[in-house]
């Protein structure tokens, strides 16, 4: 499989994701105790996930069930591989600005 290559550098991508997630979710669980971080949504629609949540790991789920999905793919769609990475891009440099806002 010709996209191996992609596919493992996405799930590493993912792996950092995840991390600070965990961080992140646990800093707005705090957050949320001490009367803060009152929203609904960390991203909008039109970001392209279809989870909406107050906390990071949903969206990295999503990501995740997206690309177990497309590695059964004998080849990758472009169109639906740039997608994925603008989303991937969007939730890493989220959860870096929420790491320097806390």
């Amino acid at each position: 499989m010709p996209h191996t290559k992609v596919i493992e550098q996405l799930k590493e991508n993912l792996q950092i994701a995840y991390r600070q997630a965990i961080d992140a979710d646990a800093k707005l669980d705090e957050l949320k105790k001490s009367g803060h971080g009152n929203f609904t949504s960390i991203f909008t629609a039109e970001q392209g996930f279809i989870a909406s949540s107050n906390r990071f790991l949903p969206y990295v789920q999503e990501l995740v069930d997206d690309l177990t999905r497309m590695e059964e793919y004998e080849t990758l769609d472009t169109k639906e591989l740039e997608t994925y990475v603008r989303q991937l891009g969007a939730l890493l440099q989220m959860l870096q600005a929420f790491k320097k806002q806390s």
